[in-house]
């Protein structure tokens, strides 16, 4: 409805001799206000000097003609707002395509491939509490440019060579560990080895020797415990990815992306984009407004950001797309824009296509972590903290796990990508408003009279005008399609929270079963159920059956 009548706007403007003007259409905060409200006459009365208000007159004339049977009301408010209140007809018509399968569903990316990298933890270390800010808003910004008509690749890129590989393989050694069983034992062998970088010269040597040795790959015993440690850590990682609902298409590695970065560097040395610097080779960002970096050290070997110029040709090679996002923590923001800078010097196309998504801090009552001094916050330690308390109210293992993963996503989604989080436990797990079960259970509510009430419908009496929940409902498809464009996952949190609201208030005011207006009355039920739970869907917030 919403791009129907920014069409019908638009051509009434046009009428007026006033094209390309941009204008909005929303939803006003006041649902006594309407349905939508139109700021197109305030926008356009410059244009065709014209005032706002009389403009405005004009407009909703021409809006009432158009949409017909469609608009209960068009007004004009304040200083030139046009409001328009949907008709019961059109309502219901909104209402039936809600309860369908395609509702929702967009068309804005069509037929492009997006790759979106996120999660990124490094094997030789224990997934933390940042990858996890990363996974929850990597895979909702997947789900939602999938639902805008794009096929959606998933990646994850892990730094398995490199100081912490070393570091991690050297501790393992020292504990006579050959065969590591648990990513904490390789997490605590890197804490040692990082330990005793920095407190002992032997030890930095015998360190820095065997980074060079794993670059160089020739070495059988060393790298059977290498491709052992990698193995236990990556299947560490996807039992978490398993609970939270994400699957990865590629996973690529530093030690696939090592060899390109450094000859996809030298050639640019020799072409002059890069430039040496006491035996390394360097970018100088500051042509660019940014800061120096090194891509290959002194000793020869590349460093992460030479590595992220071989990942872009590597994705490029095995899987083409039309956009990269690039998901990390906002601390790597100013790595990145060097990065990117390079890459736009080396190849064009490829720099133009990827887009870098900082996202911010998820910070306990402890502060930040460091998996160098060995303190970290594990994603598994975490989540297993969060699943028991929620099995203090739902004892059914399965429910327990689903309610804390909605508790847990919808406190990283609800505020913008960049923002830093602090989790409140007890706060993320309350059914009073504001958190991830809240929204579950509103559903679960839904879902029980649905299925109380099977496939008879009682009364057919039909209520004097809509409920406020059909009026809500019917805005999940502009939702969905601003949260796409705008990358924004706590848009479509704000409004499940505001629909669940809305449902909860129907629930205690309404009887559905048995009432008059009961055919009706489930009809606006379905539509709900299945707005929220294609909302919950576009978040990966699972949908428990009781709760």
């Amino acid at each position: 409805m919403q791009e129907h009548l920014r069409t019908i706007v638009s051509k009434a403007l046009a009428e007026l001799g006033a094209t390309d003007v941009s204008f909005a259409v929303e939803r006003p905060a006041d649902m006594a206000h309407g349905d939508y409200a139109v700021n197109a006459a305030m926008a356009a009365a410059k244009a065709l000097g014209k005032n706002p208000r009389e403009l405005a007159e004009t407009l909703a004339a021409s809006l009432k003609d158009a949409l017909g049977g469609d608009a209960e009301h068009v007004d004009v408010a304040g200083p030139g707002f046009v409001n328009i209140t949907l008709s019961r007809e059109a309502i219901a018509k909104l209402i039936d395509d809600a309860g369908k399968e395609s509702w929702g569903k967009e068309s804005g990316n069509e037929g492009k491939r997006i790759m979106v990298e996120y999660s990124c933890p490094n094997p030789f270390k224990e997934m933390h509490i940042g990858h996890l800010m990363s996974t929850v808003i990597g895979e909702a910004f997947a789900r939602i440019i999938a639902n805008s008509g794009a096929a959606v690749i998933r990646d994850s890129y892990g730094g398995d060579v490199g100081p912490h590989v070393a570091k991690a393989i050297w501790g393992l050694r020292q504990k006579d560990i050959t065969e590591p069983a648990t990513a904490k034992e390789i997490g605590d062998a890197y804490a040692h080895g990082s330990r005793a970088y920095e407190e002992s010269e032997k030890a930095k040597e015998e360190i820095d020797a065997l980074n060079r040795a794993i670059y160089a790959g020739t070495d059988a015993e060393l790298m059977e415990i290498w491709r052992k440690g990698r193995d236990v850590a990556l299947e560490s990682f996807r039992e978490i990815y398993k609970i939270l609902g994400t699957a990865f298409d590629y996973y690529f590695f530093e030690s696939e992306t090592a060899g390109p970065g450094l000859e996809i560097v030298r050639d640019g040395l020799e072409k002059g984009i890069f430039e040496e610097s006491d035996g390394a080779v360097i970018y100088r960002g500051e042509k660019k407004g940014l800061h120096t970096l090194v891509f290959i050290t002194s000793q020869g070997t590349p460093t992460y950001e030479a590595k992220e110029i071989g990942l872009a040709f590597l994705k490029e090679e095995r899987t083409p797309s039309d956009l990269v996002y690039i998901l990390t923590a906002a601390e790597q923001i100013g790595h990145f824009q060097v990065v990117h800078a390079a890459l736009e010097d080396i190849a064009p196309l490829l720099g133009a296509k990827t887009h870098h998504m900082p996202h911010g801090f998820l910070r306990l009552t402890t502060g930040k972590m460091s998996s160098r001094e060995g303190n970290i916050v594990s994603a598994a330690g975490f989540l297993e903290d969060v699943m028991k308390l929620a099995a203090e109210k739902n004892p059914d293992p399965l429910i327990a796990q689903q309610v804390a993963v909605g508790a847990v996503k919808y406190m990283i989604l609800r505020q913008s990508p960049g923002a830093d989080i602090i989790f409140d436990p007890e706060k993320s797990l309350s059914l009073a408003g504001d958190s991830g079960p809240y929204l579950q259970y509103a559903l679960v509510r839904a879902k029980k009279i649905l299925a109380y009430a099977g496939n008879g419908e009682g009364g057919s009496e039909t209520p004097s005008a809509p409920y406020d929940i059909e009026r809500l409902v019917i805005h999940f498809p502009e939702v969905a399609r601003r949260a796409a464009a705008e990358l924004s996952p706590q848009l479509i949190v704000q409004y499940l929270t505001e629909l669940a609201g809305a449902w909860n208030g129907f629930y205690a005011k309404e009887q559905v079963l048995g009432s008059p207006e009961e055919a009706y009355k489930q009809r606006a039920a379905r539509a709900f159920a299945n707005t929220m739970q294609a909302g919950l869907d576009l978040l990966g917030i699972p949908a428990p059956e009781k709760m």
